[in-house]
């Protein structure tokens, strides 16, 4: 089959420096100190997609040919960027050309702003598939990991293609704490059953509220006085934050000690800062969403380097039975595959006061 294959090479920059996306902030997350996601992801990707099944139309420099020219990926550049630093604009270009020379799939790498300008140009006449390398992948467009995106990849000639939801969201307000969330359009995607998540939803706080505050007065029942708390994104993480009286930060990370926050909205920087200090640390996590992630998508803050210090072992899951009952298969995506492969096959999540289901954890 005719692949295309493009890199937003600057996708995720924006996560582990705390701005919880990189659209419009790509300055301000190189000053922050933030490195390149994606490239990294596209390498995982491509050293295990099975050579010399596929042929590859790509884009220039490091918008793709450079890492097919690395993995020894035969590949035609079919488009050129005319800068550096590449745009928005190079990436809905590389994919006309795609389009035009009759690709089969448009295989990409980067999150939700990527989707949206790739489904841009072609809308539902060439599938999609996305290998997640942005902050927050709302989109039901993305493979679960670069691996997953791999095994649809090695397995296309016998798959069919379904519709899934292209959704973005506004990155602005999200750094404002508020979720904004609109539906894009339709796409067409392989659909093999384990590797596309679906599209997250929003849960009803109405409903939620009570099993929330269950857990999280729970949670706050069973800190110790020595240990730093890391306190994940969520609605339900949030209600641990309120159950010590104090309000938190709905899309950020915050630390607790001794039932205190004390520090709000942190980035990888900060967190490491605190490990320094702290020797005990848990992280408390949550599903965002139905796509059942823990850890990788919106929590790009606990970066390979955290987790490497907090240990999986002292990874907390809290969720409610009505998440629980969208979400059979929670998902994790550490960022490093060694640091994935340390958790293990399955995870304790707590989902009320003093109660706890056991569910399969995926890498």
């Amino acid at each position: 089959m005719l692949i295309g294959f493009v890199v937003n090479p600057v996708a995720g920059m924006g996560g582990a420096v705390g701005l919880k996306g990189t659209d419009g902030a790509v300055k301000e997350a190189k000053l922050r100190g933030a490195v390149p996601v994606a490239p990294g992801r596209a390498r995982t990707l491509l050293g295990l997609i099975t050579p010399g099944v596929h042929t590859f139309l790509t884009a220039g420099g490091s918008m793709g040919e450079r890492l097919l020219a690395e993995a020894g990926h035969p590949a035609e550049t079919v488009y050129v960027p005319e800068g550096a630093d590449t745009t928005a604009e190079d990436t809905r270009r590389a994919c006309r050309a795609f389009a035009d020379r009759g690709c089969g799939l448009i295989l990409f790498c980067g999150g939700d702003g990527t989707a949206r300008d790739v489904f841009a140009v072609v809308g539902d006449t060439v599938p999609l598939l996305g290998v997640p390398s942005g902050v927050k992948m709302y989109s039901g467009i993305f493979a679960a990991t670069p691996a997953a995106a791999a095994a649809c990849v090695n397995r296309l000639e016998e798959t069919v293609m379904t519709d899934v939801e292209v959704m973005d969201i506004d990155e602005a307000a999200y750094r404002d704490g508020r979720l904004a969330v609109t539906l894009t359009g339709i796409a067409r995607s392989p659909a093999l059953t384990g590797h596309l998540p679906s599209s997250k939803w929003a849960t009803d706080a109405g409903h939620e509220a009570r099993a929330q505050a269950e857990i999280g007065r729970f949670i706050t029942d069973i800190m110790r006085d020595d240990t730093l708390y890391l306190i994940g994104a969520g609605s339900t993480t949030a209600a641990v934050i309120r159950a010590l009286g104090e309000d938190g930060t709905l899309l950020g990370i915050d630390a607790v000690f001794d039932g205190d926050v004390i520090a709000r909205d942190l980035n990888e920087t900060g967190i490491l800062h605190l490990l320094d200090q702290y020797p005990r640390v848990q992280a408390v996590v949550s599903p965002i969403g139905a796509q059942g992630f823990v850890l990788g998508r919106g929590t790009q803050q606990f970066s390979p380097a955290v987790i490497e210090r907090i240990g999986p072992e002292n990874v907390v899951v809290i969720a409610t039975e009505a998440k629980l009952s969208h979400t059979p298969t929670l998902y994790l995506d550490a960022g490093d595959p060694l640091i994935s492969s340390r958790f293990p096959d399955s995870v304790q999540v707590i989902c009320g006061y003093a109660m706890a289901r056991r569910m399969p954890l995926m890498r």
